[in-house]
């Protein structure tokens, strides 16, 4: 009987390990942790690296962060519209102009659409761009030293929303408005907006050696309101591809009234027919205010300069160069597959997906099949342009990703989940929960003619019980999910700072091999840079004191200063001596009203600081640097405004 009893039990063991292994999740695959190769699949042991880079849009964080796939692990935020402490961008002298406007200093945006440059169609990594959607702004960022290089506003928009995605061989960073406005702007009654508002859009040109852009031209439409945006690529290069909506044109109760039309359009835009207009001549230039700020990464410094004009183009004006194609009402993104043949309208207020045909518009358009016209612009019939339809069963569709292997991916906002679909037959081929409320997802290079079809990454909008609670305001949420089987498979759940809406990805062996490790001292053209700490040195004009510091492990040149006063401009001009990767050093005093600095080896920063009182402070170094990071420090005698006490310094005596 005990042995009898002994191996039943051993049995009852065997079925609850076995039970517990398997409690699926209705698809036949489990999550248990003793069958699941999940978390296998997102692990990266330590000191191993990702194999991708995403760069996530922070949204109102009006910057950039940088991932590790499949880790999910966050590496760094990239400053790029927002004013950002922890290294002093948007409060140091030398990035200050980099925030300017033609509305004076904005410390702050709302970005959305990163995408990263290409050549011949493929991701080449050298900037990525994102748009500022707010106050209307293109950046660009090196991919070498991850810092923003360049910021561009632009003139007659409001709201940069379908931005800023490039051209196949990144000749042009496009951004369309999302709000038509008075062009030029003026006071004028609201409700005469039909007829009367335009919507621009800007085709900024980048240089091909050194990503320089300009503002080629502006493409002034319809006053509808341009969502978002996709280049053409392969047989469709030349062209571009613009979601609208409230062609209604309506200006009040937008929820109910820009949705009466059963369809609105994809506008069809070819650049390259315009780009010869505007090269022999063509457009119309119109005086414009924007700022055009550059940062040196020589002189580690930025300047801002004022544009006062723009080119303007009316589109009736080039026959042939847009034309409108009907698309289920609202729709919102618009997405070119890697072939550039379809082109994807997703309709948020229609359960299907529009597919268009590339070469079904270009057999209508030159048998001027049209069904009327829009303010001069052709509207192309909706059964000649269409390619097919996916009838997904699927709530909200929002955006699609591909593959590169025949299939598509797109985000279904209301039903929250993604769907994968197959081109050329729209047949659904699968599809798996989000957990909440999906808006855009990312496959690697899945903007490009050659995706990486490894993972698919999908940012949510609701995180709601996927985390420990920390209050009512919470990150956002992304998890990824392995797309290299027949079916999709959920491996990790990750915070995402501030409010994701696109992201790029790119593989790691094409970037990382190309990272800026520190500033060569021997480049550093900084005008206040102090390349041999002998030269460090405090100097008065007025009541304006620079104080040109030098910084190593663990000491600053000067380290103590006497014969500042109440009421002075101080000016701290500290160069990082440093030239070891990973060995940054800080910089902060008491009372400063900007913020501390953070000074990359090589490098050189200038914080300004306007003492208040009469005293003795001490400044210190911020980033922990060496065993004596504590004794890394110096004072500041400031004395009464007025006071003869005279200017002297130490240099380590």
């Amino acid at each position: 009987m005990k042995k009898y009893k002994y191996i039943m039990m051993l049995l009852g063991i065997t079925a609850l390990i076995g039970s517990c292994g398997n409690q699926g999740n209705g698809n036949g695959s489990s999550n248990g942790a003793l069958s699941s190769s999940a978390a296998e699949k997102a692990y990266v042991a330590p000191g191993e690296h990702d194999e991708f880079y995403a760069f996530m849009s922070g949204g109102y964080s009006g910057n950039i962060t940088v991932y590790g796939l499949p880790s999910g692990r966050m590496f760094k935020e990239i400053p790029v519209f927002s004013q950002f402490p922890t290294s002093g961008y948007g409060y140091s002298e030398e990035t200050k102009p980099m925030l300017n406007t033609s509305y004076g200093f904005v410390p702050w945006d709302d970005s959305h659409h990163p995408d990263i440059s290409q050549s011949k169609g493929e991701l080449d990594g050298r900037w990525i761009f994102i748009n500022g959607n707010n106050t209307p702004r293109i950046a660009r960022v090196s991919l070498s030293t991850f810092e923003t290089e360049e910021i561009i506003e632009l003139p007659n928009s409001a709201g940069n929303h379908s931005s800023s995605f490039i051209t196949e061989n990144t000749e042009y960073v496009v951004a369309g408005t999302r709000f038509s406005v008075p062009v030029p702007q003026r006071d004028m009654p609201i409700n005469e907006y039909k007829g009367n508002f335009k919507g621009a859009l800007s085709f900024i040109s980048v240089d091909p050696e050194n990503g320089g852009l300009d503002l080629k031209f502006q493409l002034l439409m319809p006053g509808f309101n341009y969502d978002l945006s996709h280049p053409g690529r392969g047989k469709s290069h030349g062209w571009f591809f613009f979601t609208t909506y409230n062609t209604e044109e309506a200006n009040s109760l937008m929820e109910v009234n820009s949705s009466q039309n059963d369809k609105d359009f994809i506008a069809a835009i070819n650049w390259k027919k315009i780009e010869e207009y505007v090269n022999n001549g063509g457009g119309t230039t119109v005086p414009a205010e924007y700022a055009h700020n550059v940062y040196d990464e020589h002189t580690h410094t930025a300047t801002s300069t004022i544009k006062k004009e723009v080119l303007t183009v009316d589109p009736t004006k080039v026959p042939g160069a847009v034309f409108f194609l009907p698309t289920p009402k609202s729709p919102h993104g618009c997405d070119v597959d890697p072939s550039g043949q379809y082109i994807i309208g997703n309709g948020k207020l229609s359960a299907d997906l529009t597919v268009h045909s590339f070469d079904n518009m270009i057999a209508a358009i030159e048998g001027k099949k049209f069904d009327g016209e829009a303010y001069g612009i052709p509207i192309l019939k909706f059964e000649d342009v269409l390619a097919g339809v996916v009838k997904s069963g699927g709530l909200g569709p929002l955006h699609t990703e591909f593959d590169g292997q025949g299939n598509a991916y797109t985000t279904f906002f209301i039903s929250s989940e993604v769907v994968k679909w197959k081109l050329g037959t729209w047949e659904v081929l699968d599809r798996q929960p989000t957990f909440y409320s999906v808006g855009h997802l990312m496959i690697p290079g899945g903007n490009s003619a050659k995706p990486f079809g490894k993972y698919v990454v999908a940012m949510n909008k609701i995180t709601k019980d996927r985390y420990l609670p920390v209050g009512p305001e919470m990150e956002h949420s992304a998890q990824i999910y392995d797309i290299s089987g027949d079916k999709m498979e959920l491996i990790y759940d990750f915070p995402t700072h501030g409010e994701p809406h696109y992201a790029a990805g790119i593989p790691a062996d094409l970037l990382a091999p190309k990272a800026k490790k520190i500033y060569r001292l021997t480049e550093n053209e900084h005008p206040y840079a102090v390349l041999n700490p002998a030269d460090a040195r405090v100097e008065r004009d007025g009541n304006v004191v620079h104080v040109y510091m030098s910084t190593i492990r663990s000491h600053f040149t000067p380290d103590n200063i006497e014969g500042i006063k109440v009421g002075d401009k101080v000016y701290f001009h500290i160069t990082n001596h440093e030239q070891d990767f990973d060995v940054p050093h800080g910089f902060a005093m008491i009372g400063q009203n900007t913020s501390e600095l953070l000074i990359m080896p090589g490098q050189t920063k200038t914080s300004l600081w306007e003492p208040k009182k009469p005293g003795v402070w001490p400044f210190y170094c911020t980033d922990f640097c060496s065993a004596l990071h504590q004794e890394m420090q110096g004072y500041v005698r400031v004395s009464p405004s007025g006071s003869d006490v005279p200017l002297t310094y130490t240099l380590g005596e």
